[in-house]
């Protein structure tokens, strides 16, 4: 899998996984819902400052989200 695809994915399943809807990650990253959705369907890629929101979102460091990527690439 794509890193960008992986990404996408790593992302909707923290999220779905925290209970949250794409509007409440999108207000605890300060994103729009439509942003997250655009990641999570892989149609942006987000810059390092939009990732580090989203890691700060969910409670991890930039290294433990990066880490839900890799294992979405490996799958």
């Amino acid at each position: 899998m794509e890193a960008s695809s992986a990404f996408g994915l790593a992302i909707r399943k923290l999220r779905i996984a925290k209970g949250l809807t794409q509007e409440e990650l999108g207000f605890e990253s300060e994103l729009t819902r439509a942003y997250i959705s655009s990641i999570e369907l892989d149609q942006k890629l987000p810059s390092i400052t939009t990732i580090a929101k989203l890691a700060k979102a969910f409670n991890l460091s930039l290294s433990e989200l990066m880490q839900y990527v890799d294992k979405e690439i490996k799958r």
